[in-house]
């Protein structure tokens, strides 16, 4: 996942050297030198995460970071401050101004990559859900954004897994004066005991004994309870490997032992609030999005919400210069659903599809439902390579998993796609479905239940 990266610092080899490090990773760079200059930066837009260095004359990097979070404009833009003062009290002051992460100088390349990674993609959803808003015309930005300052990063619910008795006792001690936490000693229990609470965040530790601990983030990032759960992995050096792999997966953050407590309840903190705002933004635009905008049945965003949205996600990928796909989907066969067993029968076709289709994409993703049995899926900042991988896990889990009618009848119901992406200069929405559309009907001609993308 690309994104613009300001790196703020007053000595330029410093900047040089996170420059070519990020750029590397085809990350899209820009610098300043100071702190009044990178709030400027930030307030024209299009930044998806600042790396701030604290010894700058003038203005320090704590009350740049303080001033960059107090801003609607720009409370949402993800912050790591990087410093060379190692002390507890600078990352508790670090915290208390808002930062998001810390890295200390030298910065190590994985833990730099991996940092950048995990709040690019939180910031990917957060920026989605208020462009969602913005659609719906329920909530406006600046109030969306204001949100923040009221949210507490205390009393957070935990559940933490770790094998070892010790050391799980050592690691609830360092947070249990703000938090609750639940221990689960046998990883085997871990998605039983995720969804008996409504947790804000798992803990895992890497050492598991016999266990994997990424399939057991992989198992909470299936189940329905904690799959926008934030995971913090508590790793050992030689694990680094390991780590990569599991922010890969969906995983937030890592902390390596030896634990520091003061960073453990930073990154805590961080990953609570950050969660807790996400959950608001979604209740808030549950609760407002008006019901002309709401398919009844499948509960899903409709054809009018779709058009909208897509001009506006149309835009803001032409500004940013990144892609956009679009998915047309349509059950195959389904009229002869209707008349052999009734259109109640068929209503409950189209609602497990729709449930279905929500279980296999993001939460960045937008599906609607386009009219009668079509679907779209807006899948935004991506490749065409991961629309394909989307699309045909959404029609393998139709082709392969039969949908029970009652009756002791199980329906094999299969589904068709066409994929087309922004991919020329001129796109209009209308060309974009029209490519989306022409590829659909292929994959019916050439027998359905397949996958088929239509070039510009």
């Amino acid at each position: 996942m690309t994104a613009r990266v300001l790196v703020v610092d007053d000595t330029p080899a410093n900047v040089k050297l996170l420059e070519a490090r990020l750029t590397a990773e085809y990350y899209d760079v820009t610098s300043a030198i100071s702190g009044p200059e990178a709030i400027e930066i930030c307030r024209r837009g299009q930044i998806d995460i600042v790396l701030l260095d604290v010894m700058m004359p003038g203005m320090d990097g704590f009350e740049a970071c303080a001033l960059l979070k107090a801003d609607p404009l720009t409370a949402h833009i993800p912050i790591i401050i990087i410093t060379a003062l190692d002390e507890p009290s600078n990352r508790v002051r670090g915290l208390e101004a808002g930062a998001d992460d810390f890295l200390t100088k030298p910065v190590d390349d994985v833990q730099l990559l991996a940092r950048v990674k995990s709040l690019v993609r939180l910031k990917v959803l957060s920026d989605e859900l208020r462009s969602r808003a913005v659609t719906g015309q329920s909530i406006a930005i600046e109030d969306a954004m204001g949100m923040t300052a009221a949210i507490s990063a205390d009393g957070g619910r935990i559940l933490l897994v770790d094998s070892d008795p010790i050391g799980a006792e050592r690691l609830a001690g360092y947070l249990s004066d703000k938090h609750h936490i639940d221990i689960v000693s046998d990883p085997g229990d871990t998605t039983m005991r995720a969804a008996e609470a409504d947790y804000e965040l798992a803990i895992v530790s890497m050492t598991l004994g016999d266990v994997d601990p990424l399939r057991v983030c992989s198992q909470l990032r299936t189940l329905e309870q904690t799959r926008l759960m934030p995971i913090l992995l508590v790793a050992e050096q030689q694990d680094r490997p390991l780590v990569l792999r599991g922010l890969e997966l969906g995983v937030n953050d890592f902390i390596q032992r030896p634990i520091e407590r003061n960073e453990l309840a930073a990154r805590v903190a961080t990953q609570i609030r950050r969660h807790r705002y996400s959950v608001e933004l979604r209740n808030t635009l549950s609760d407002t999005v008006a019901l002309a905008v709401i398919d009844e049945l499948t509960g899903l965003y409709n054809r009018r919400y779709f058009d909208r949205h897509l001009a506006l996600l149309l835009s803001k990928a032409k500004e940013t210069g990144r892609t956009m796909c679009a998915l047309m989907l349509d059950i195959d066969f389904f009229k002869s659903v209707n008349d052999t067993y009734g259109h109640d029968i068929g209503d409950l076709v189209l609602k497990e599809f729709a449930e279905r289709l929500q279980r296999n994409i993001r939460g960045a993703d937008l599906a609607c439902r386009y009219g009668g049995e079509e679907f779209v899926v807006l899948i935004p900042d991506t490749d065409l390579d991961h629309a394909q991988m989307v699309a045909e896990r959404i029609r393998k889990t139709m082709a392969t998993d039969p949908i029970n009618a009652g009756f002791g009848d199980l329906l094999l119901i299969t589904v068709s796609v066409g994929i087309a992406i922004n991919e020329l200069p001129d796109d209009t929405p209308e060309t974009i479905m029209k490519r989306a559309d022409i590829a659909l009907y292929r994959a019916k001609r050439q027998g359905r239940n397949q996958v088929v993308y239509d070039a510009a």
